[in-house]
């Protein structure tokens, strides 16, 4: 062999969600009920009722826009791009 092994196992990198699958899970559940909700909430909507339709635009946005900017790693977005990854 050209490369001497120095251990058993190989190390391999650590994903974003590795190891945190309780947390995946409820991440998931609260944004799909806030999407879901969204969607539930357009039934109650008329013509001169909007409000409705301003809740299912707020809820819909918070389901997609948590998960990407306040739970993603948006803050090392750069770093990654130049190469500066950290395992």
């Amino acid at each position: 062999m050209a490369h001497p092994v120095t251990s058993e196992k190989p190390k391999r990198p650590t994903h974003s969600g590795d190891g945190h699958l309780l947390e995946n899970l409820l991440v998931y559940a609260v944004m799909l009920a806030l999407f879901l909700g969204s969607i539930y909430i357009m039934s109650f909507g008329t013509k001169e009722n909007v409000w409705p339709f301003a809740i299912s635009l707020v809820l819909g946005f918070l389901a997609f826009w948590i998960p990407q900017t306040i739970l993603g790693r948006s803050d090392t977005g750069g770093q990654i791009a130049k190469g500066e990854r950290k395992a």
